[in-house]
């Protein structure tokens, strides 16, 4: 027996006269008394079915929504024809109506054409009814067409598709691993891999020439709206005698085609530009710049020195000029407010330029003595709205200069609309003082390759750079990359910085010591993240909308129940031992 002749997205009028059969949920029904109107929905659409005819009348009003039902019917023209459906020109008179998965529950958790209004736990919970909404499941669809796409181009630019393990080594690469314990070895643990970057760098030694995979990785890190707790995809690329620019002209080639096809939207044609990371702190006050607001911070701290306003001298002063702008002083203030909430205590000062270029409003007295500076400096000769921060450090300026920039830019409507704009964020410095340890760190990535190789180490260990490098779009970092070190003496030298000698490097990354020890090749990759890319291109903010079975917010899958206790006969097996709250 066939469940279907037709799926329910299927039949048009050219279909009118014909005997068929239509599978799926039971989507509603209105009950008119001697007639009764019901909706199936499949993965395809919907049909409506139209019946009025006993003892089927009775049969169809029994059936409880969500059902799955199978209606064996004629296709006929609508009486009332709905132009905005696919299907909305005909309809199914019935003959015959088979249940074949009942649904036995009392009550439904939410409706399901409208599961998004309900709270995101519920819908994680009965994720496979959430997913029954043409709304949700529309993302779901988008992101295998993506990662189709992406398949393709990588493989038409000659990359080779290559799986990596999942149970490797627990490796310092940043964030916490997730271990698994070893059965056959006790007190011994393999980890998820945080990404499969040792190994693709293998490939490169192993003699393969361009790798990709769509690759899963593990990090035991906190959720935020573009970052799923647990387990995310990316875009694996590692490139055999490869330099930079190589790297770039590969994504070059592969983003924008994808991000416009599937959007509708402009996208940024190649070449992307390039900001070093210390001018885009400067300029953008974050190394994640959203390069569709057009407003540039601008250092004041020259003209602030002795201008006379306690809090803006002897700090760092950024400045943001808005042109051509009339910003009530109602929004002034709340802006102020919310940027002193988001900053925890952050003042934001400002003043106006008039229709003639005279200071006006906020600290404008302390403005008005070096009117010519301010507006050189600025580029601006009147109607310009100016926000100001300072603080005492630099990288706290950077940072809060930068918010505020996105606070005028969102609040005033100033991005530029259904586009995406892409940059390159090179020149990252190799090391950085931790803000934990006030210890020397890696800034980036621990296997970058220090700008001037062995030479780079006569300079001021924070004043080295590297090969490292970020893609960014519309203010969200994609992914990050690095030319590869290959050197093993180049690579001990990096890491006795940060306080590894040879034989802890060794102990930790003995595979790819090894395999540089035998002779590499210079390689560099890069690796975008795929939930972040479907997220940009389905204009949703909340990364969770385009994964199909994500955890929550608090690292819980609720569909699943996981993480969830274990039988002490497995802990037992593994070696481990609870240890007991007090």
């Amino acid at each position: 027996m066939s469940f279907r002749t037709h799926n329910c997205g299927e039949l048009r009028k050219e279909d009118v006269g014909k005997k068929v059969t239509i599978a799926g949920w039971l989507d509603s029904k209105r009950d008119k008394g001697g007639l009764l109107f019901a909706v199936l929905r499949d993965y395809y659409g919907v049909t409506q079915v139209v019946c009025s005819e006993e003892p089927l009348l009775s049969r169809l009003r029994e059936i409880p929504t969500e059902s799955t039902v199978a209606v064996t019917g004629t296709v006929a023209l609508r009486s009332a024809p709905n132009e905005k459906l696919p299907t909305g020109l005909i309809e199914i008179i019935p003959e015959k109506a088979e249940i074949l998965g009942k649904r036995v529950t009392q009550a439904l958790p939410f409706e399901v054409n409208r599961s998004t209004e309900a709270g995101e736990d519920a819908r994680l919970k009965y994720r496979f009814l959430d997913l029954r909404n043409p709304a949700v499941k529309e993302k779901i669809v988008l992101r295998s067409q993506i990662v189709a796409d992406l398949r393709r181009l990588m493989t038409e630019q000659g990359f080779l598709e290559i799986s990596t393990p999942i149970l490797t080594s627990s490796s310092p690469e940043g964030a916490r691993d997730y271990i698994v314990p070893s059965r056959i070895y006790p007190g011994q643990f393999y980890a998820l891999p945080q990404a499969p970057q040792q190994y693709k760098q293998l490939l490169m030694c192993s003699g393969f020439d361009k790798y990709f995979q769509i690759a899963p990785c593990f990090r035991d890190e906190d959720a935020r709206a573009d970052r799923s707790p647990g387990e995310f995809y990316q875009l694996d690329i590692e490139m055999a005698f490869a330099e930079q620019d190589d790297v770039f002209a590969v994504l070059e080639k592969v983003l924008p085609p994808v991000f416009a096809k599937y959007s509708g939207w402009e996208a940024d044609k190649p070449p992307f530009r390039r900001i070093p990371y210390l001018t885009a702190l400067e300029d953008y006050g974050t190394d994640k710049p959203d390069l569709r607001n057009p407003l540039v911070i601008k250092d004041v701290t020259a003209l602030c020195e002795n201008c006379g306003f306690d809090p803006l001298m002897l700090k760092h002063v950024k400045a943001i000029v808005v042109p051509d702008v009339n910003v009530p002083r109602k929004w002034i203030d709340k802006t102020a407010e919310e940027f002193k909430v988001k900053t925890e205590g952050g003042a934001a000062y400002w003043f106006k330029l008039d229709e003639n270029g005279v200071p006006a409003g906020g600290i404008a007295k302390f403005v008005s003595p070096a009117e010519k500076e301010w507006k050189s400096l600025l580029g601006v000769e009147k109607n310009a709205f100016v926000a100001l921060v300072a603080e005492s450090k630099l990288q706290d300026v950077q940072k809060r200069a930068g918010i505020l920039r996105t606070m005028l830019g969102t609040g005033l409507d100033l991005l530029e609309k259904n586009v995406y704009r892409f940059c390159w964020i090179v020149d990252f410095p190799m090391y950085e003082i931790g803000e934990e340890s006030g210890q020397l760190e890696f800034c980036h990535n621990p296997f970058s390759m220090p700008q001037g190789g062995m030479k780079a180490f006569e300079k001021d260990p924070l004043e080295i750079l590297a090969y490292q490098y970020d893609i960014v779009c519309n203010g969200v970092e994609l992914s990050s990359g690095a030319v590869r070190n290959h050197d093993p003496e180049i690579m001990l030298k990096a890491f006795s910085l940060v306080g590894l000698g040879e034989e802890e490097v060794r102990a930790k990354f003995p595979a790819l010591y090894n395999a540089f020890e035998y002779g590499a090749p210079p390689h560099a990759g890069v690796a975008p993240g795929v939930d972040r890319m479907v997220m940009l291109i389905a204009d949703t903010t909340n990364i969770r909308e385009v994964i199909p079975f994500p955890m929550n917010a608090k690292a819980r899958d609720l569909l699943m129940n996981a993480p969830s206790p274990v039988e002490k006969k497995q802990l037992d097996e593994v070696h481990i031992a609870i240890k007991e709250e007090k």
